[in-house]
């Protein structure tokens, strides 16, 4: 009989790679929330997946940036390191055929001591497949990989060959979550992140990506969730731009943010969402830490 295997997988890597499709695709549920916006993950967000007898626990980190100084993204960055130092096994996520300093920066934080498989995403994107081999072979020059699987997060391909290089480099133990479980954050959160995810699906040009959610109150009766968030941002321009022309933009952002929790959580949901302005949040310890950061 085969023993079971469980272990913490951090999926790392810089801005805007593909590390929350990834996750969303590998265990089959949208966790994660993805956007054009750089940096739209901000939790480690823990994604858990059985199979078998093996039980994969993947860790979304925010995307390391190098660029901006202020409180928030120095937490962030932080985040990505501390999930890196607890995991069994990282992955780390890069575009095919691109590697830059951004890359290099996150390559630093590789541990030495514990395996590292590279996942170079959006293969799907290249029509001569060929140009892969030197940008591998680069790649095993920069870092010792325990292994290396080219993939398509998002056509959802060769990821059964990612979990099957995982699976190798995972700890023999009993599973720590229940079979049917995917992740462990609470609805709370999860309410939070849906509908910041459509902030930055509709205003994302327009707005910088600071923008947060705050959930305000959270109550169940029985099948029923009553949520009510205030979306905070730095300006009262940047309000405006929220709230839209009668108020539609808000609207839409409710509307589709509750579309999405109900479908995840196969529950009712009733949404109600308004905007606040708080100056400078993101660059103040305390008000980073008051919405959720840690």
């Amino acid at each position: 009989m085969a023993e079971k295997r469980c272990g913490t997988i951090a999926i790392v890597g810089r801005p805007n790679v593909g590390k929350s499709t990834l996750l969303n695709h590998l265990i089959g549920v949208k966790l994660s929330i993805t956007s054009r916006k750089p940096q739209t993950t901000r939790h480690r967000i823990s994604g858990v997946l059985t199979e078998g007898e093996t039980q994969f626990i993947f860790l979304d980190t925010p995307g390391f940036q190098g660029e901006h100084k202020n409180a928030l993204n120095k937490l962030l960055n932080r985040t990505v390191g501390n999930v890196i130092d607890e995991a069994d096994v990282a992955v780390m996520v890069v575009e095919s055929l691109v590697f830059d300093e951004r890359d290099e920066r996150v390559l630093q934080l590789l541990p030495k001591d514990k395996p590292v498989i590279l996942a170079v995403n959006k293969v799907d994107r290249l029509e001569d497949k060929n140009r892969l081999l030197p940008f591998v072979k680069e790649m095993e020059d920069r870092f010792a990989f325990a292994a290396m699987v080219p993939l398509s997060a998002k056509q959802r391909l060769r990821l059964d060959v990612l979990k099957k290089a995982i699976t190798e480099f995972l700890p023999e133990q009993q599973h720590l979550f229940e079979e049917d479980d995917f992740t462990d954050k609470p609805e709370r959160f999860l309410a939070a992140e849906f509908i910041r995810e459509k902030v930055f699906r509709y205003v994302g040009d327009e707005l910088p990506y600071s923008a947060s959610v705050l959930i305000e109150q959270y109550e169940q009766e029985g099948r029923l969730r009553r949520i009510h968030a205030a979306i905070v941002v730095e300006k009262e321009s940047q309000k405006a731009i929220l709230i839209g022309k009668g108020g539609e933009k808000l609207k839409q952002i409710g509307t589709e943010a509750r579309q999405d929790l109900e479908k995840l959580l196969g529950a009712k949901i009733y949404l109600e969402l308004w905007v606040r302005v708080k100056k400078g949040w993101a660059d103040d310890d305390r008000m980073v830490r008051q919405y959720g950061y840690e």
